[in-house]
């Protein structure tokens, strides 16, 4: 088991930056990738960003490519989204997932490859 407690939401203008933390504890020693997702009222969860366990993997969804930065630190047991240049369309509630059967070596980009998901943080962008 793990558990992922997220914070750092908000409500920032467009434009702003913010960034997002997720600490994770119980078995941390194992190998999994992390992800980064979020959810829009009325609409589905999706991928964000996510990293390998040895961080040599990294990927984005193109709706944030170039303005978000995943990073991940403390002895791989805290996760960190950086967003730059926030738009209204990145408000959502936003999680943190692990990936055990991932592996140490890659990620995935799908929901249902994830076993564990944080509460998630609300970041609301206003116009």
């Amino acid at each position: 088991q793990v558990q992922l407690v997220e914070s750092g939401g908000g409500l920032v203008q467009a434009g702003d930056s913010l960034r997002l933390s997720c600490a994770a504890s119980g078995r941390t020693f194992n190998s999994y990738a992390w992800g980064w997702f979020r959810q829009a009222p009325g609409k589905e969860r999706e991928f964000v960003a996510a990293i390998s366990w040895i961080g040599t993997h990294i990927g984005y969804a193109d709706s944030v490519k170039g303005r978000f930065t995943i990073s991940r630190h403390n002895g791989n047991t805290t996760l960190y989204l950086e967003m730059n240049s926030l738009k209204p369309e990145d408000t959502a509630v936003y999680y943190c997932a692990a990936c055990f059967q991932c592996g140490s070596y890659y990620y995935r980009r799908s929901v249902q490859d994830y076993e564990y998901w944080g509460q998630g943080t609300q970041v609301t962008v206003s116009s």
